[in-house]
């Protein structure tokens, strides 16, 4: 059973979380206060302010990195939402080439930039605000599914992306805040 067939027969409401549970892929149904769904609920939320971000973005090569990663987030999700006991449906990989993509992008980026001598408050524009948001909730959700692995089957490099990706968000608001011409506020700690 391919997942876009799967996808087509769903309906938007169901009424069947009426009661506070969710199917996973595979049909188990379990408490939508499960780690598992935080889990995937906090990559979704992840997955949305990357989409507001990209609605900000002037750059072709910039627009299509977004969608790509907002691809790789939909790739977790499936993962995360999988019931490894009945699923039937192949689900698409994050492979360490999706790690290494990122790594390069944030290389291109840091490049361009001054060397960082402090930590930096967020800020400065809305653009730039948007990928801190981003980043703060990428960090959220990779605690969430470090710790659902402590218990649960994750693939290393999911966790490993999630780790780079915040990464790549703060050379992002970095990058923005240049290319914007928005000033870099340093946190100077009160004495």
């Amino acid at each position: 059973m391919k997942l876009n067939f799967y996808l087509r027969e769903m309906k938007v409401y169901t009424k069947t979380g009426d009661l506070g549970e969710t199917s996973l892929l595979g049909g188990s149904r379990i408490s939508k206060a499960e780690l598992q769904i935080e889990s995937y609920g906090t990559i979704d939320e992840l997955n949305s302010y990357i989409g507001l971000i990209r609605d900000q973005v002037w750059k072709r090569p910039l627009l299509e990195e977004l969608i790509e990663i907002q691809d790789r987030l939909f790739t977790i999700s499936s993962h995360l939402a999988n019931d490894k006991k009945k699923n039937r449906i192949k689900l698409p990989e994050i492979y360490e080439k999706d790690v290494q993509r990122l790594e390069i992008e944030i290389d291109k980026m840091d490049n361009q930039l001054t060397r960082m001598n402090a930590f930096i408050l967020p800020g400065g524009h809305t653009l730039v605000s948007y990928t801190h948001i981003a980043r703060c909730v990428c960090r959220r959700a990779e605690r969430k599914v470090v710790r659902l692995s402590e218990n649960w089957e994750i693939s290393p490099v999911i966790i490993k992306y999630l780790n780079r990706l915040s990464d790549y968000l703060f050379i992002l608001g970095r990058k923005l805040s240049k290319d914007l011409g928005a000033d870099e506020i340093e946190w100077k700690p009160r004495k």
